[in-house]
């Protein structure tokens, strides 16, 4: 049986890049029982951690954290995320 092509559904999602200037807006985006822990690693890089479904995953400085639609949070690199989202309309 050959693959069968799908399209995401148009659903609207809230976001926050993870950078040095949101850090603290982004600890407090992510719910207290999917935080994990944050900070600088030894490079001098920031991080967050998220605890999800899937396991804990590292957000970069300049990653997207994102809810879901079921009010989980996750990364994702900034290039997905640019090919894979665009602002909603107000």
């Amino acid at each position: 049986m050959a693959p069968t092509r799908y399209r995401k559904l148009p659903v609207e999602i809230d976001a926050i890049q993870f950078t040095r200037d949101t850090f603290r807006a982004a600890i407090r985006f992510v719910p207290i029982d999917q935080f994990s822990a944050a900070g600088e690693d030894h490079n001098g890089r920031l991080y967050l951690e998220i605890r999800t479904l899937e396991g804990t995953m590292r957000a970069d400085e300049g990653d997207w954290i994102i809810r879901g639609v079921k009010g989980e949070h996750y990364p994702c690199k900034p290039d997905v995320f640019a090919a894979t989202y665009e602002p909603a309309s107000a």
